[in-house]
């Protein structure tokens, strides 16, 4: 039997977001640890950082940094290195 009135139907209300917890000794822990065989750089090592160079260019696919001896192929000012042309 219909009554005419509509009912509206709620989906339940989600309850406090989940908050992860950490356990910062955990982390402590984990950044002392030394893997056997690995080398841990000292924080005082500096290094330099340079522009590319005249004979380098930008792969237009990967974004390293080549040499020219490299360019495989020049189009509309977009140069691609041979290991993406390959």
């Amino acid at each position: 039997m219909n009554t005419g009135t509509r009912q509206h139907h709620r989906a339940p209300r989600a309850t406090a977001s989940p908050v992860a917890v950490i356990d910062l000794s955990e982390s402590e822990l984990a950044e002392s640890y030394e893997l056997p065989g690995g080398e841990h750089a000292p924080d005082d090592q500096a290094l330099e950082i340079m522009t590319e160079q005249a004979d380098e260019f930008t792969c237009s696919s990967c974004f390293f940094i080549r040499h020219r001896s490299q360019l495989a192929k020049e189009s509309k000012n977009l140069m691609y290195c041979r290991d993406c042309e390959g």
